[in-house]
């Protein structure tokens, strides 16, 4: 039987709120999903070589054009060799949270994730081909999903899948909170990516292979769900496994290709190591207004100093380095909001600039509230405009569909905000497959009609097709592939013309900003530094 819960009974058994779920998520396909390919550990990569590669380099792609800026840093070094790695992070956006993982971290990875995903129609093609493991959540059986026994068998054999990789060296990135949130600090931690960490230990012992390591893994955002915001992957310091909490029976168990669960004293004792690491590498504050008002502080600083932070990377750091050293700060998880005069400075001078989307990075230097815009960047503006003008036509017919399609999925979707750059990621990568082969096959026919009319502006005549090919039929399938990084620069040139708008539009404000409440930064501003 299902186990089903009432709207007047969205309490799980732990007495939290079930998060909300998707129309996508409630719907189970049980024999679809136990008949997901499983990975295959014997070779460079556990799903399909060509498949996982194409995918890879079409990410790294979508991710230069999504994100203004990326940064990461590794508190110790990255493994390379045998042994595997779980990595944990907090949840907070969606498809954006593991992937940058995979594309900051050397090893190729095992991939769990959540059921539906590899039962959507482009979605689920493409992530069964990269042997993506599917999981019923706990939310999922409470509302009455599937079964007990459904759920446990598909978990059990997704689960074992997992630690199979691990234990064979592969990565693996599960999130302990078990789903995506927005909370401005992480929720309670589940116990599978530890259980499924033991399980790989176990089974690497039995194998006489290297026993895999936990990886706590920081992911920050400026805006996650803005179009070229900022990002900065943090990996942190490895937490080894001792063998000798590995029981025998459960190495005997899982080298005969079983699942038992291992004991619950060491799965707590995981977990809580893990929770005692990862939330020091998020903004783990009580409120998103607490985090505007620390990072606004971090700034207000530096500028005391006569510096600056000038990259997002630096500004979490500085941020975190000011709660760290908050006065008579209470250490507990959740964390308890901090108090003092200061803060509350902070806190009304950061929802001042909020309310007009600026931010710490728009103060001026000492002795000035808001600094001016930069001539220094004006150059490179101007040819960033001038660029994408020159590339529109390209950039509309191939990027329209796409930037529609996002910002309607994005804009609509029942997940919520932390879903939101989900979709106009998949818009992006899906687009590029299926809009641009359609879109350059039109170019390619406007400029065979028109062949004459080119020869004539160009001066190279009516044979030009051929001045490049050995002929016309050839020249035509060079003009169809050249099309293909045209339209891929017409993106970039569309990226950087967003981020001059941006720029010019928070320079507009800042020489707007109203006299009187530019009069109160400046007395909000005194008060946070001496």
């Amino acid at each position: 039987m299902a186990t089903i819960v009432t709207e007047q009974d969205e309490m799980t058994h732990n007495g939290e709120e079930l998060p909300i779920l998707s129309a996508s998520a409630k719907r189970m396909k049980i024999d679809k999903l136990l008949a997901t390919p499983l990975p295959t550990y014997d070779g460079s990569v556990p799903g399909s070589y060509l498949w996982t590669k194409l995918a890879f380099w079409m990410i790294r792609r979508v991710s230069s054009v999504q994100f203004r800026t990326s940064s990461t840093s590794t508190a110790a070094q990255l493994s390379t060799d045998g042994a595997g790695a779980m990595c944990c992070g907090w949840h907070t956006n969606g498809l954006m949270d593991p992937l940058g993982i995979f594309l900051n971290h050397p090893k190729e990875f095992v991939v769990g994730a959540r059921h539906d995903l590899v039962t959507r129609p482009l979605l689920g093609w493409w992530t069964r081909r990269l042997a993506v493991q599917p999981v019923v959540r706990k939310a999922e059986l409470l509302r009455g999903g599937c079964t007990e026994e459904e759920a446990a068998q598909l978990n059990g054999r997704s689960l074992l899948a997992l630690s199979s990789g691990i234990a064979h060296g592969f990565g693996c990135v599960l999130f302990p909170e078990g789903t995506s949130h927005s909370q401005s600090h992480m929720i309670r931690f589940k116990t599978g990516p530890v259980r499924t960490l033991l399980a790989a230990a176990a089974l690497a012992k039995a194998n006489d292979l290297p026993l895999p390591h936990l990886v706590p893994v920081g992911l920050h955002y400026r805006r996650r769900e803005h179009f070229r915001t900022d990002k900065f992957v943090e990996f942190g310091e490895p937490i080894e496994l001792d063998e000798t909490s590995i029981p025998t029976e459960m190495v005997d168990a899982v080298g005969r290709g079983g699942w038992v669960e291992p004991p619950q004293a060491t799965v707590h004792r995981v977990r809580d190591r893990l929770q005692a690491h990862l939330p020091a590498l998020t903004p783990n504050t009580s409120t998103w207004e607490e985090h505007r008002a620390l990072h606004l502080m971090a700034h207000a600083k530096a500028r005391d100093a006569g510096t600056r932070l000038t990259s997002w990377q630096d500004e979490v750091l500085a941020a975190r380095e000011v709660r760290r050293a908050w006065p008579n700060r209470v250490a507990s998880f959740p964390p308890e909001p901090l108090e003092g005069d200061s803060l509350r400075s902070a806190s009304e001078a950061a929802e001042l600039l909020e309310a007009r989307g600026l931010d710490g990075r728009d103060l001026g230097p000492k002795g000035h509230v808001l600094r001016k815009a930069s001539l220094n960047r004006f150059p490179g503006a101007v040819l960033a405009v001038l660029t994408f003008a020159l590339l529109f036509p390209f950039a509309l017919t191939s990027l329209g569909v796409q930037i529609a399609l996002g910002r309607l999925l994005g804009d609509s979707t029942d997940e919520g905000l932390d879903a939101r750059t989900s979709f106009q990621f998949l818009a992006a990568f899906f687009g590029s497959m299926l809009v641009w082969p359609v879109v350059a096959a039109v170019w390619t026919l406007i400029a065979w009609y028109n062949r004459a009319a080119v020869g004539d502006f160009t001066g190279w005549g009516d044979g030009w097709l051929e001045l490049f090919a050995a002929s016309s039929i050839s020249g035509l399938l060079m003009l169809y592939l050249l099309c293909f990084p045209i339209f891929w620069a017409s993106g970039k040139a569309f990226a950087a013309a967003w981020d001059v708008w941006v720029d010019s539009k928070k320079a507009w404000t800042r020489a707007r900003f109203p006299a009187d409440q530019k009069a109160e930064l400046a007395r909000l501003l005194g008060e946070l530094t001496p």
